[in-house]
């Protein structure tokens, strides 16, 4: 499975204590430069520099075979080569949070899942508890509507309650 995943994710995963959830259902990741570079960016958070320090074999720095198409040019410099990677190999799935960033990619037929997406699938495969990580989450500065958390919430009550009957 081909897999290119964008900054935010990444970042989130690792501040919250897992990141290794992307290896456990995708195998490799291909990041581009441009994510490559923001994750070992000086103003990126600690947690995250440290993390990089030491990159597990799982996540690889992918070049691009051609630059990214000028008409992503409203989406940050990540985000445009994300998309343009997932596009050149052919990705079976784009991880990425930005809303722009996903319509488009949405729009370019490619399959897109977000930092809550794969927090919701870890969690339905048991490797996670749902709440605790979205309390985790929500102290970073990642931001989801508040209805969208309560929904995810509310989807694995109802998921654990009928495990249980």
């Amino acid at each position: 499975m081909i897999v290119v995943a964008d900054t935010s994710p990444i970042n989130y995963l690792i501040l919250i204590g897992h990141i290794d959830i992307l290896p456990h259902f995708y195998g490799q990741i291909l990041t581009p430069p441009s994510v490559w570079q923001e994750l070992h960016d000086i103003d990126a958070p600690e947690a995250v520099r440290a993390w990089v320090k030491a990159t597990p074999p799982w996540l690889e720095l992918s070049p691009l075979d051609y630059v990214p198409d000028p008409s992503l040019s409203f989406l940050d410099r990540g985000e445009q080569e994300a998309i343009a990677l997932a596009e050149q190999r052919h990705a079976e799935r784009l991880i990425v949070d930005e809303m722009l960033a996903r319509r488009e990619a949405i729009r370019r037929n490619l399959s897109v899942i977000g930092t809550l997406g794969v927090l919701r699938n870890a969690a339905r495969a048991n490797p996670l508890r749902l709440p605790e990580a979205l309390a985790n989450l929500q102290e970073t500065s990642f931001y989801a509507a508040p209805e969208l958390i309560r929904s995810l919430l509310d989807e694995e009550t109802s998921r654990l309650s009928g495990k249980r009957q």
